[in-house]
């Protein structure tokens, strides 16, 4: 499609500490982790034992409803623990780097002479089919499935979210490659969303659908709904733009390089940048000497800060993020509270006096600025949701377990992201992310 799909419905939040376009490469982790907890509706069966070693590639875990799905480790070395929380859930299987970092050897060759088969078989084998996720329900797909298409959005325009264009620059061909594999399991229905100005626009093997207007733009959810929608018994699937680089580069090279480059954002870091480091690395290689030091509380957090996850510096990036953000926890007093004018307030009402400055950006701490109240039914949802779509009556649905209703409304066609700005700007608190969830739980467990 050569016309830009302009969508009015939405709104940026202007937070200061975007990153700026230099990439600095940090040394290898002493330890990597995969979280199963990364993956909605995964039920892992470990398949080696605490102490063993592992080559980069070698399977640790898999998919009890799908044995074929496997998890392998993203670089050489030992397992050297297997974190568990309440009922032995398994919550992170930690990967000690050995000296050596040896890795397995998987088939070199260009997907578009392989047939959809040998592509998937590669893919299944090396542990990197859990990057290809499904619609409905933003889960892992299922090998058995055959989706009508795969979409891949090339811009994010979430809170200080990495730029696509710097991330991959010079490394177009190998993303080609990972379209050119996604085309094979597709039969080429692979349609990429970009931005205005994008660098992704000669990408072959793939249909080009350009948009613009405010966030949830780049949300894949909100380009299938206005280019494929899905109807009951459809599948799309969706990849990640650093992901499609990590298959294609499986492909080149034959073997699994889990490298990424993350957004270090926020307004409480010192020199927002971008870091390029290994998937699954802890959280302090990247935040480590770069987050201000103050005398109040600070919240990091794997991802942005609508729909990323509150994380500990000792912890591990998020196996889906691009970016950590750091910003201000807002736990301590604020002067006048509700009487400030608001001039340093970010408001999506303009109820504040900083609508007279547009184009400033703001620090915004994670304080709620109130507590959980009755579900109040106003406008702002449909606001910021551009898409066909009631959030307040399909969430009402979903308090009611009504599965019919669900259906009727458009569960199928969203996940979290897709209504993050609706639990910003709800005047009651309301955690809509999780409702969401539930009601996607529901459905997985009564229509599968």
């Amino acid at each position: 499609m050569s016309e830009v799909i302009k969508l009015r419905k939405g709104l940026d939040i202007k937070l200061k500490g975007s990153a700026e376009k230099v990439l600095e490469s940090l040394p290898a982790p002493a330890m990597v982790a995969i979280k199963p907890t990364d993956f909605p509706g995964l039920t892992p069966k470990m398949l080696i034992k605490q102490g063993q070693e592992v080559k980069a590639g070698d399977a640790l875990f898999y998919d009890k409803y799908h044995p074929e799905v496997l998890f392998t480790a993203p670089i050489g070395g030992k397992l050297v623990s297997v974190n568990r929380g309440e009922r032995r859930r398994i919550l992170e299987v930690v990967i000690e780097a050995g000296p050596q970092a040896e890795s397995l050897e998987f088939k070199k060759a260009n997907p578009g002479k392989l047939s959809a088969e040998e592509v998937k078989d590669q893919l299944l084998k090396s542990g990197l089919w859990p990057f290809i996720r499904r619609r409905p329900y933003g889960i892992i797909a299922s090998p058995q499935e055959q989706p009508k298409a795969i979409f891949v959005s090339t811009f994010d325009t979430s809170p200080l979210a990495p730029d696509y264009n710097f991330v991959i620059e010079g490394q177009l061909g190998t993303f080609q490659t990972g379209i050119d594999a996604l085309a094979k399991l597709s039969g080429k229905n692979v349609y990429l969303g970009v931005s205005e100005k994008s660098v992704f626009t000669n990408i072959n093997n793939a249909d080009i659908v350009r948009f613009s207007g405010p966030h949830p733009a780049g949300n894949v959810g909100v380009q299938i709904h206005h280019v494929s929608p899905i109807n009951k018994g459809e599948v799309v699937w969706t990849v990640n733009p650093q992901d499609v680089l990590i298959i294609g580069r499986l492909f080149e090279t034959g073997k699994i390089d889990l490298t990424k480059v993350y957004a270090l954002t926020g307004s409480e870091v010192e020199k927002p940048k971008y870091l390029q480091t290994l998937l699954g690395a802890p959280v302090s290689t990247v935040t480590d000497r770069r987050i201000k030091q103050t005398d109040y509380k600070q919240r990091i957090i794997s991802g942005n800060v609508l729909t990323g996850k509150r994380i500990k510096a000792q912890e591990y990036i998020g196996f889906y993020d691009a970016q950590i953000t750091v910003i201000p926890e807002g736990d301590e007093y604020e002067m006048l509270g509700w009487a400030d004018p608001g001039i340093n307030k970010f408001s999506s009402t303009k109820a504040f006096m900083s609508k007279l400055f547009p184009k400033k950006e703001y620090v915004i701490s994670a304080n709620l600025h109130g507590g959980d109240r009755a579900f109040v039914l106003t406008d702002q949802y449909r606001r910021v949701v551009p898409m066909d779509i009631m959030p307040v009556i399909l969430l009402k649905a979903i308090l009611a377990n009504d599965i019919d209703k669900m259906e009727q409304l458009g569960l199928y066609e969203v996940i979290e992201e897709d209504f993050a700005l609706c639990e910003y700007v709800c005047a009651s608190k309301t955690k809509v992310q999780d409702i969401l969830r539930t009601g996607i739980n529901t459905m997985i467990k009564e229509l599968g």
